[in-house]
């Protein structure tokens, strides 16, 4: 990892407006150079503002040659990417059999293979220089299932199987790996252009609806989280010489984080005579 004055390379995605806008900041303000990536440069640009340490490139997560481009790019002006901050995400809200198999591909295509395509795009040349970090933005609905976030959990669930993996065969390379949990944060997400909402109606879910979308809709801009804490905060976190696999950004997350890991442990003291017995007969011993 470089460690030089004048900083590292940061490639952050879904930077033009929410998370990602106070990560970049953030991130220039601890004097950092930054590659800002998002569907729209101009906005992007206008939201952080022109200065020498910053480039701003035009990036949808979903195309390959958008990945591949946007992060030669960032290489051309900068020499080397160091820390890849896969945050760019989107929300369908709903109830399972409510929401089009489209829509849930549509959510995987996002928020799972859109952090897979950019670090497929970022890897090769982190894996040249020896060094590099990627942080994985999920959410506590990546360790705990919510109802109304079927598709969004599944998701988040996967970007953690992923990159639980990924870091062991990255590890030789000298590449570092951080899966962030926020809870709730006064971010973008819950806005009417990040969260979508099912294209389908099924009477049974009728009643639970009148009341569960009123209060996702009535959340934003009223989460308890201060975005712009949490950004400062990962750069620190991001600066340590031995970065965390996992960081809980938020009281809430870790309170979450905390019931899940409870919840894992009582889970394996159930029926654990059962699940022990079940070797066969002629299975060494284990210690």
């Amino acid at each position: 990892m470089k460690h030089n004055k004048e900083g590292k390379v940061w490639f952050i995605t879904g930077a033009g407006r929410g998370m990602g806008l106070n990560i970049a900041k953030a991130a220039l303000a601890a004097g950092h150079k930054v590659v800002a990536t998002g569907r729209n440069p101009e906005q992007t640009t206008k939201a952080i503002g022109k200065t020498e340490n910053l480039l701003v490139v035009k990036l949808d997560v979903t195309n390959p040659a958008d990945a591949a481009l946007a992060v030669k790019s960032a290489i051309d002006r900068f020499g080397a990417i160091d820390v890849l901050v896969n945050n760019a995400g989107n929300f369908y809200a709903g109830f399972f059999e409510e929401l089009s198999m489209e829509q849930i591909q549509s959510q995987l295509n996002t928020n799972l293979f859109g952090q897979m395509i950019v670090a497929r795009a970022v890897l090769p040349q982190m894996r040249q220089q020896q060094s590099g970090h990627i942080i994985a933005i999920s959410s506590t609905a990546g360790l705990v299932g919510y109802e109304y976030c079927t598709a969004y959990a599944a998701s988040k669930f996967a970007v953690e199987g992923w990159m639980d993996s990924l870091r062991i065969e990255l590890a030789p390379f000298g590449i570092k790996t951080t899966i962030v949990n926020p809870g709730f944060f006064r971010t973008g997400l819950l806005e009417p252009g990040s969260t979508l909402w099912p294209e389908g109606a099924i009477d049974d879910y009728r009643e639970r609806n009148a009341t569960l979308r009123p209060f996702w809709e009535s959340m934003n801009g009223k989460q308890g989280g201060d975005p712009e804490k949490l950004a400062k905060a990962l750069v620190t976190v991001a600066d340590q010489q031995e970065p965390p696999l996992r960081w809980f950004a938020g009281a809430d997350a870790l309170a979450e984080g905390e019931r899940k890991a409870n919840e894992l442990l009582d889970q394996t003291k159930s029926n654990r005579e059962l699940s022990s017995s079940l070797a066969v007969e002629d299975a060494p011993v284990s210690a």
